[in-house]
């Protein structure tokens, strides 16, 4: 099973979702494809992602997390034991959203909320020190506008690892990807 989690103010149907899912589906394998629309709190988004994987063994699942995605997954790696494939993680969103604190609007379905501590503190409870290499592929781009590319590699040495010189905090060569994080998800189709 595969489950993209989907980064701070996006959805499923942001652009990476989309196309991970049309090219399990055009290759047959579509059944093992989950995208939650995870809440912007905190514990309700952990929730959501608690949902998508239950009934299924944490071994056979991968995770696909961008952003702040990718700190979720890392939350749920450490704690359940299945693998991910992080695209520019977020690292400390509870430090690094600190200046957005107000309005914020989801960019795919338009609602509002308020952004407050109360996020900041429930990322906080969810951060991971260290982290078992060998469940990780990285997906990182050096020309990521919003998360420092280095800090990831960083703490996630050891971990299967590529790193694109340019593109952008979307990671441009996504699409590229695509057959790699199939294969370390286990999934032949």
């Amino acid at each position: 099973m595969l489950i993209y989690l989907h980064g701070f103010n996006s959805s499923p149907a942001s652009h990476k979702a989309q196309v991970l899912k049309a090219y399990m589906e055009s290759r047959g394998v579509g059944a093992l494809y989950a995208c939650p629309a995870l809440p912007d709190q905190p514990e309700e988004a952990v929730r959501g992602i608690e949902r998508a994987m239950a009934g299924r063994d944490p071994p056979a699942i991968t995770l696909v997390g961008s952003s702040l995605g990718g700190y979720y997954a890392t939350w749920f790696v450490e704690t359940t034991g299945c693998r991910a494939v992080l695209i520019n993680p977020a690292i400390t969103p509870h430090a690094g959203l600190e200046p957005f604190l107000g309005t914020q609007t989801n960019l795919h379905t338009g609602a509002p909320y308020e952004l407050t501590r109360a996020h900041l503190e429930g990322w906080r409870r969810l951060l991971v020190e260290r982290v078992d290499p060998e469940k990780y592929l990285l997906l990182l781009e050096t020309g990521d506008e919003l998360l420092d590319w280095r800090v990831a590699a960083r703490k996630y040495e050891g971990a299967r690892m590529s790193v694109r010189d340019g593109g952008d905090h979307t990671l441009q060569a996504f699409e590229e990807h695509l057959p790699r994080i199939l294969a370390f998800a286990g999934i032949r189709p």
